[in-house]
Order: C-alpha cells, then structure tokens, then sequence
C-alpha cells in the first residue's frame, strides 16, 4: 500500500523538472495522476512514463495562471476520478535575472501571474470541492528566493515570498474546514529552469562548486522535492499546516560567509 493509495491529484508543472518527479512519485506511491502542463508533448511524455511503471495518470495542457484553464483542469479531474484529495500547484517561470531598472511592469506581472495568482486560482478552485469533503491538501512550491535575498530575481523573489504568505493566509481562511495547505521551498535544483545556471558552470569547468554555499556541499534533485510533495501530500502530513518548508540543503540556515579555499 503506497502513501498516497487511492488518493486523486493533480500535478502542474508536470511535464519536467519537479512537476514531473512528482507527478512520478504520487502515481508510484498509489495515487491517480491528472498532470498538468502548458506544453502537450512534454505533459505527454510524463504520462508515458508513469504507465509504463504502472501507474494511473492523465495528461492535460493548461496554463496555470488562467483561471479558465485552472477550472478546465479542476474539472477534468473531478470528471475522471469522481474526486480530488490533492493538488500541487507546482507551475512557475523563473523570469530570468534581468537588472532592477530594465525590469518592465509587464515582466513583472507575467511573473506573478503564474507563480502567484496560479496557486491562488488552484487553492480557489481545489478548495472549494475540499471543503465539501473537509479533507483535502494543497501543496504548493515557493522557494528559498522568498525567504532572503540572492536566490533569484527581484519579480521571481517577490512571487515567492507571496506564495508563503499565500499558504499562510490560506490555511488560516480553511479553518476548521480539513482542508491543509504548505509550501514547499526549494533551494538550488537541477531542472530545466536552472538550466543555464549549471551550463554555464559546466562550460567554465567550476561544476564541482554548484551547491557550495548550502551545508550539504551539493545541488539538489527534483526526486528530493518530489519526496516532501509527496510526505505533505499523504495522511502523514495530517497536523501540518500553513508552513513553507525549506528543501535546500540548509542553505536558509545559514549567513552569508566566505568558504576558505582548499
């Protein structure tokens, strides 16, 4: 019996990096998968993977940050599985580390319309049935960027630090109802949006230091944030709650300092 048996959810952001690797995991620990991307071939492809060990899922393109789509895909869910238990609104854009005074209003509002207003429409929408049922958990990714500076630009930060208070204020507005709501932050991890970040290192040889700044001395995988959706998601989890738990490494633990050289 998997963690999450028998329970529906769905995934955005799941056709690569932590979407995927969660959307992996739910379906191996018992779950029904709808995952949820706004690219079709690569949502597709996360499916395929998840049949091919077995597991249950459905793939959809989306935009999470359109309420219409965020309905379209609540509704799907509720239309296949005859229910839904749990959503991880995982989807984001990381905006790029563009200079203070380039950045553009419409930069910014793009940002905050995904990495923002989507986990809000997905917590609206998910909740909504949740309360029904007064059970439910909402799982939804920040970052180590929205707790101090220095992890990312100054939009994505800012979409970030809204997404914690965003759990916050959420589970509080659930009270009473059952319904859970966390964030997971994750500090450095190797997805497609770090992309470049790891490239870059990779094409200057300086590789090996990619994740010297946390205690743990390494990067991150998107398994290892997949691991806590997943905890966050299961019955494990009952008594947590409007928290934003931190997966870098211990990365916030820390001051900034310099290493001695070896």
């Amino acid at each position: 019996m998997g963690r999450l048996n028998g329970k529906r959810a769905i995934v955005t952001g799941a056709g690569s990096g932590i979407g995927r690797a969660s959307a992996l995991l739910f379906a191996k620990e018992g779950a029904s998968i709808l995952a949820v991307d706004k690219t079709g071939d690569a949502v597709t492809e996360t499916v395929k993977q998840i049949a091919a060990a077995g597991g249950k899922a459905i793939a959809m393109a989306a935009d999470a940050g359109i309420e219409a789509d965020v309905i379209a895909y609540m509704q799907r869910a509720l239309k296949e599985f005859g229910g839904l238990d749990v959503v991880y609104a995982n989807a984001g854009i990381s905006g790029g580390l563009v200079p203070l005074f380039e950045q553009t209003v419409e930069h910014w509002q793009e940002i905050l319309r995904v990495n923002l207003i989507g986990p809000f429409l997905a917590i609206k929408h998910a909740g909504q049935h949740m309360v029904g049922q007064k059970a439910g958990s909402i799982v939804c990714t920040a970052s180590v960027a929205g707790l101090r500076a220095n992890a990312g630009g100054n939009p994505y930060s800012a979409s970030k630090a809204g997404v914690i208070s965003l759990v916050q204020t959420a589970a509080n507005s659930f009270y009473g109802t059952g319904v859970r709501v966390n964030a997971i932050c994750p500090g450095l991890i190797e997805t497609g949006m770090t992309k470049p970040i790891f490239d870059m290192a990779r094409e200057r040889g300086t590789d090996r230091n990619i994740g010297q700044l946390n205690p743990m001395n390494r990067y991150g995988e998107p398994r290892e944030i997949a691991a806590m959706a997943a905890f966050l998601a299961s019955d494990e989890a009952s008594y947590v709650n409007g928290q934003a738990i931190a997966v870098d490494g211990g990365l916030s633990a820390t001051h900034p300092f310099r290493r001695p050289r070896p």
